[in-house]
């Protein structure tokens, strides 16, 4: 691997950040805002499928009343 003088890489550095495209406030916000409902659209689906699963073992073991 070949050496690199420092100054070097920090110029490097600071051209490849001068490359990224950051995300404006209004979308970091929207796409926070998709995480969330997101995370609770899938909550709900795996206490639903638990919900139905753990029914399903009681019916079949007899353990449910």
């Amino acid at each position: 691997m070949a050496k690199v003088n420092p100054a070097e890489f920090a110029s490097e550095v600071r051209r490849e950040i001068a490359k990224v495209t950051w995300p404006t406030r209004k979308e970091t916000a929207v796409t926070t805002a998709m995480v969330f409902v997101m995370v609770v659209l899938a909550a709900l689906f795996f206490l639903l499928v638990d919900q139905v699963l753990s029914f399903a073992v009681r019916l079949v073991l007899g353990l449910g009343g």
